[in-house]
Parts: C-alpha cells; sequence; structure tokens
C-alpha cells in the first residue's frame, strides 16, 4: 500500500504547524519571563529621586533647599508649617520643612507616601542639615496603617486582582468555541464585582491592611478588575496568542512594576514616571492610597483611567465580534 504525495506534504505542513506552536509559546514564555526580571530588577538597582515635592517654610529656607538639593527636589514654598502641613496630608508634597530655630529644622512627612518616598525625603533634608552644622526633627504626619508596616499592601492587593483578572480572561480567551460571548463577558464583569469586593474586605475591615472606606476601596478595586480582565479579552480577541503575551506585559510586568507602591513615583525612571499613572495597577494604587490616606484628594483621574480601560477593552470585545460576523453575512 502506498501513499499518495498529497498526504505527505499535509503531513510535513502538520509537523510545522506543530513546531511553530510550540516554539512560539516558548519564546512568549521567555520574553515575559526575562522583561518580568530586567523591569522588576532593574527597577530596584539605584532609585534616585527626582522632583520629590517638598513644601518649605520662607523664601530663605526655600531657597537654601533649592540650591543644596537641585532637581532632586520640587519646593513649595509656604507661608507657614501648618500650609505645609496641608499639603502633605493632601497628597501634594512628601514633606515640609521648617527652621524652628537657626540650628534646628523641623520635617514632618507622610509615611503613608511610601518608604522610598518619605526615606529620600528624610535622607536629603538630612544631608542638607548636616552642611549647615543643624540637627532635624522629624514626625510622620500621616503615618502607614499599623497592620501594614512596610507600605506594601497596596501593591499585593494590587498585583492579586489583576493577575486574577488576567486569568480569568485569558482562560474565557481559549474558551471562545464553547462559552457564548454574553456569557464571557457577564463572567469578567461579576467576576470583577466579587473579586473586588472579596479583596475590599480581606484587606480592610479583616486585616485593617488598607484603610480607604470600604465602599470606595471596593469601587477601586472592581474598576481595576474589569480594566484587566476587558482588556486582556480585547487584546486576546483581536491578536491572539500575542495579545495574550502583551496583557502579561503591560498589566501585570510593566503595570505593576511602576505602580509606585513598591518604589515611589518620584523615585522612577523617566520613561516609568510617564507611564505609571496611565496603566491600570498604578491608577489603581494612586485611588487605593489617596482614597485611605490623604482626604480622597485626587481620586477623581486615577478611577476615571480604571474605566477608560474597561470600556475600552469592552469596546473593542464587541467591535471585533461585529467584524468577525461581517464575513459570514457576505458569504450566505
Amino acid at each position: 500500500m502506498t501513499s499518495s504525495p498529497d498526504s505527505g506534504t499535509d503531513a510535513e505542513t502538520l509537523i510545522v504547524t506543530e513546531r511553530r506552536a510550540w516554539v512560539s509559546l516558548v519564546l512568549t514564555g521567555l520574553i515575559i519571563g526575562t522583561a518580568f526580571i530586567a523591569v522588576y530588577v532593574g527597577l530596584q538597582r539605584s532609585p534616585q529621586p527626582s522632583h520629590l515635592p517638598i513644601a518649605v517654610v520662607g523664601e530663605q529656607l526655600a531657597t537654601a533647599a533649592h540650591a543644596g538639593l537641585g532637581d532632586a527636589v520640587a519646593v513649595t514654598q509656604v507661608a507657614s508649617a501648618e500650609e505645609g502641613g496641608a499639603l502633605v496630608r493632601g497628597g501634594d508634597a512628601i514633606a515640609v520643612l521648617d527652621a524652628t530655630s537657626p540650628s534646628t529644622l523641623k520635617l514632618d512627612y507622610a509615611g503613608a507616601g511610601g518608604f522610598s518616598e518619605s526615606g529620600a525625603a528624610r535622607q536629603l533634608v538630612a544631608g542638607l542639615a548636616s552642611k549647615a552644622g543643624a540637627t532635624v526633627q522629624e514626625n510622620d504626619i500621616v503615618p502607614l496603617a499599623s497592620y501594614d508596616s512596610r507600605g506594601l499592601s497596596a501593591f499585593y492587593v494590587v498585583f492579586g486582582v489583576t493577575l486574577s483578572s488576567f486569568v480569568l480572561a485569558q482562560g474565557l480567551t481559549a474558551a471562545t468555541a464553547k462559552v457564548r460571548l454574553r456569557h464571557r463577558l457577564y463572567a469578567m464583569g461579576g467576576f470583577a464585582v466579587a473579586i473586588g469586593l472579596i479583596a475590599a474586605t480581606v484587606a480592610g475591615p479583616i486585616y485593617g491592611s488598607l484603610t480607604a472606606p470600604f465602599p470606595l476601596l471596593a469601587l477601586s478595586l472592581i474598576l481595576l478588575s474589569a480594566a484587566s480582565a476587558f482588556t486582556t479579552k480585547a487584546l486576546g480577541a483581536w491578536l491572539g496568542p500575542a495579545g495574550i503575551g502583551l496583557a502579561v506585559l503591560t498589566l501585570t510586568t510593566i503595570g505593576n512594576a511602576t505602580s509606585g507602591a513598591t518604589i515611589g513615583v518620584d523615585l522612577l525612571p523617566g520613561w516609568a514616571q510617564a507611564i505609571s499613572a496611565k496603566l491600570p495597577p498604578g491608577a489603581a494604587v494612586r485611588a487605593v492610597n489617596n482614597f485611605g490616606y490623604f482626604n480622597g484628594s485626587h481620586t477623581l483621574v486615577p478611577l476615571a483611567v480604571l474605566a477608560t480601560w474597561f470600556l475600552a477593552g469592552l469596546g473593542f470585545v464587541l467591535l471585533r465580534q461585529r467584524t468577525a460576523r461581517l464575513p459570514r453575512k457576505a458569504a450566505r
């Protein structure tokens, strides 16, 4: 019994297709793993403050701070320590510096702004005082929650919500042939509400690690989940496996690494500062921290960013479904 030339060609084509399939998966995994390590480890190497916002009382001290610290700080001159303290409590400055005597500087800072940012402010002011032969009195006027001693709870919560939402969207994308579109959309929407409420409950009332009011904390995390899931679904629908890989790089890798939760935004390199607040994890970290520590100031923009990613993802998923139907209608 002999095989036809066509059967041999088909077998070779099948082998090539299979090889391409596993090679592309291996390459995607290597790219994602390399990017994850490079971004996270790279940002930790030697973070340097750039335009760290500090309020300084009085023209003379403000001039000295600007001259002594240069571009490491962005000095905002204020008339009194109370005015500077209001900027700190509103999240507009990481610290306020005042000269209480010729040999004493007083630094009121926001520990809730993150260890890296508040630590950088304290270190810079200590160096400035040392050059002037002065001492520094420090006071944390916006401290972290007692059950968030390292200030990392926001990072872990945001990372967990982002990752779980991505995994769900990835699975639903793979199950396109088995699950109708509306059921996939319902699943992602329902999951966003569920994971947002669960994460807010665990990190808020149960553990006391995040101090934002529960409804606002839950809203922020629900929008984060929706933004992550629907963006992943849209990228997968339009680009296939490459879109899923792009979602990993954008959301779980670059987005979380540049969110400002582990390294303060003002200590990130320029490219990371430029995208930090525009990606869902960075927007969520800002919303959670601002609701929890800074009287809810500057939260409209982060919530709008999350809502925009969610709605854009939903829109592109629906658009993809519509464009897929057109060829079928034309063929009838």
